[in-house]
């Protein structure tokens, strides 16, 4: 069984029908990509598997660990161990660093509060050790978050969900609007993340930098998947390559 599967998946934004029959597996451990142009509902299938809304899941089934999570609110799905950082990535930008990471806490404990309805594998870490996993978020702890260079706002965004309970961490776009040396340093964080024990669903439009840190890749192009493999295979795969993702 997978960590999460979605079989036969059918999104809609109001009438408009955004993913056909949608079916793709994260296998736990893996970083698995979701490559595609703009517009071809990669963030449609973040936020489906997340229970945001919009968009609406008429048919098929999601599951994560086994368990249903069709249509779950976004809040329950959080608690079973799957976390997103948007592509807008969210961090308060007058808040400091310190001050960004207490309120993750705030919410873990919320949760914590709540009860969880299963058991979550790996912990949500310390604020010590998000500052061990990102040096350079300890060096400026007392800057305001809007302040921080691209790079380290991205690196910000991960920390926060790192230090929620998550199995599997969902990223929307973590490359957009870096430079190719500060996309280094986010890689470096997303290998520490598997290296921790914990699963990574990348969904990514730079199609060259997302193969280099994939172990599997599926492409999408208006709504269905048009290539399942492992990431040397779509490096090999010109024509492919070149349809889709136009690299």
């Amino acid at each position: 069984m997978s960590l999460l599967e979605l079989d036969d998946v059918d999104a809609y934004y109001g009438q408009s029908h955004i993913l056909r029959d949608l079916t793709m597996r994260v296998e736990e451990g893996e970083v698995c990509a979701l490559l595609g142009r703009n517009g071809a509902g990669k963030s449609t299938t973040l936020r489906s598997i997340a229970g945001a809304s919009p968009p609406d899941v008429r048919d098929g089934h999601i599951t994560f660990k086994g368990e249903e999570i069709t249509g779950m609110p976004a809040e329950d799905v959080s608690l079973h161990g799957l976390s997103l950082v948007p592509e807008e990535r969210r961090i308060f930008a007058n808040l400091t660093v310190e001050e960004n990471l207490h309120l993750a806490d705030v919410v873990r404990n919320r949760s914590n509060m709540i009860g969880r309805t299963v058991q979550v594998e790996h912990a949500g870490m310390s604020t010590e050790e998000v500052y061990d996993e990102f040096p350079r978020l300890r060096d400026r702890q007392r800057q305001r978050a809007g302040t921080l260079s691209g790079g380290e706002q991205q690196m910000l965004a991960i920390a926060r969900a790192l230090k929620q309970s998550t199995d599997l961490m969902m990223l929307d776009e973590p490359y957009e609007g870096l430079a190719p040396q500060i996309i280094e340093g986010v890689e470096d964080a997303i290998r520490r993340i598997r290296e921790n024990g914990i699963t990574v669903l990348l969904v990514e439009q730079n199609a060259v930098a997302a193969m280099k840190i994939a172990d599997r890749c599926y492409v999408i192009d208006q709504g269905e998947i048009v290539f399942e493999g492992a990431a040397e295979a779509l490096r090999d795969d010109d024509e492919t390559r070149q349809r889709y993702l136009g690299v």
